[in-house]
């Protein structure tokens, strides 16, 4: 029998997920109370409650139904940071809090990993039987997390303490600048996209998708696991141009130079340091297509509440 979520534990409220998820949950979940977990508290006056990681081990919270762990270190694309920083921060929390939960009365544990715990680059489609090969401090450090998780849980009563660990591929929505706000000023410019020869696909998870799969596994009884989360469909970069195009009303330049071409410039890219190196090539023109399969079938859903280019239009917008 499902027992009503009224209380939950969140880390990392302050991020782009956790500032578009809470608005969400108190929609859906009008009377659940949350607690925010946080390294600071507010200085501006709120309705919600906040405990310290600080003071996790003492807090009196015995009646929190579920917690939900955003919390951790981004992937650093210009790779400044120190390995342990991701481990101390990814592993270590999740670590912290995952012990704390078994200790507690708490039945569900939501905690936000990523696809790049399984693989850095894709093959066909990512699908969850695959065996994790992580490249980055960032992957490692996710897998090193999970795996926490999953060995704890052994022995642990499946109907008392459930988990869910979930694997996005690139989150958007609005307020989340990354590449896709690099590729709009590149299009808002109105220059030719040069790379239109090269054909791919790349899965994306609209802040929306996400926020109803977390919502949904607060309501319904799923058993525990690991779960892909992507939108139904993939997009190629043409297509992102297009819908970029779109919604500044411009028509779509798309400019197909020939590949061996291209290739050569990045070459050289590479020698002069120029804007088109091989490495800025291969993460415009690869593909990384998602399965969401997994979790669609443990939701009883066949497709997710917004579409692919829906909830591309909707973060583009927000651009202007």
């Amino acid at each position: 029998m499902h027992t009503p979520i009224r209380h939950l534990l969140i880390s990392g409220t302050g991020g782009f997920v956790g500032t578009n998820l809470i608005p969400y949950l108190k929609h859906q979940l009008p009377d659940v109370k949350i607690t925010h977990l946080s390294r600071t508290r507010p200085t501006q006056p709120t309705d919600d409650s906040y405990v310290l990681w600080s003071e996790l081990s003492t807090a009196s919270l015995q009646e929190v139904d579920a917690v939900i762990h955003l919390a951790g270190k981004a992937h650093d694309t210009q790779n400044t940071s120190a390995p342990h920083e991701y481990f101390d921060i990814n592993y270590g929390l999740t670590k912290q809090l995952y012990d704390w939960y078994l200790q507690q009365t708490a039945t569900k544990f939501i905690f936000l990993s990523s696809v790049k715990a399984a693989a850095d680059r894709v093959s066909g489609v990512l699908e969850e039987n695959i065996t994790p090969d992580p490249k980055t401090p960032y992957g490692q450090s996710k897998l090193k997390a999970e795996t926490h998780i999953i060995s704890a849980s052994a022995g642990v009563s499946a109907n008392d303490k459930k988990y869910y660990i979930l694997r996005p591929c690139m989150i958007h929505g609005p307020g989340n600048k990354g590449n896709l706000n690099l590729l709009y000023q590149f299009a808002a410019k109105g220059w030719p996209y040069p790379l239109a020869d090269f054909s791919n696909k790349r899965s994306f998870l609209s802040i929306e998708n996400l926020s109803f799969v977390i919502t949904q596994l607060l309501k319904q009884e799923v058993a525990s696991g690991i779960f892909h989360l992507a939108d139904d469909e993939p997009l190629s970069t043409n297509d992102l141009i297009r819908i970029m195009s779109g919604v500044m009303n411009k028509p779509a330049r798309l400019l197909r130079l020939p590949q061996s071409f291209v290739t050569s410039i990045a070459g050289i890219g590479d020698l002069l340091r120029l804007p088109l190196n091989k490495e800025r090539l291969k993460k415009l023109t690869e593909s990384y297509v998602v399965s969401n399969k997994k979790i669609k079938a443990a939701l009883h859903i066949d497709q997710l509440p917004i579409a692919a280019a829906e909830g591309m239009i909707t973060t583009i917008k927000s651009f202007k």
